[in-house]
């Protein structure tokens, strides 16, 4: 559905810290950065129409939107969990630890809020 997402951030080495990390954990490359724009994922093109990319924009503060929120997916429980805890090492705080959630019966994510206030999620839908 996504083929890619832009967002703003106002602490650019904190968030660059934050997306390294919580995109490491989840296996996704790194591919630019300037001194305005960080680049994670790959973009699509007429031979890879499925990849999804995300930018990283140096901007103003976001404004609080308590429904927004950006969430990726992992492709184990593991990788979850792996998430989160890059995430609050990075900088990150705690939107909700990993766990299963209502959604479906398996449904295993993590919540986390990057340096600027942005709402980030990971998520496993495989039964494990």
């Amino acid at each position: 559905m996504l083929d890619h997402v832009s967002i703003t951030v106002s602490d650019f080495a904190a968030a660059e810290r934050f997306y390294d990390a919580i995109m490491a954990a989840l296996g996704v490359v790194k591919v630019g950065r300037s001194d305005r724009w960080l680049g994670y994922g790959e973009r699509a093109d007429a031979q890879y129409p499925d990849r999804v990319y995300l930018a990283i924009y140096r901007g103003e503060r976001p404004d609080e939107a308590t429904s927004r929120h950006w969430c990726f997916k992992a492709r184990s429980r593991a990788e979850v969990d792996a998430f989160w805890r890059a995430g609050i090492a990075a900088g990150g705080t705690d939107d909700g630890p990993p766990g299963l959630r209502h959604y479906h019966a398996a449904y295993y994510a993590a919540f986390l809020r990057d340096p600027d206030g942005n709402k980030v999620e990971a998520v496993c839908h495989r039964a494990e």
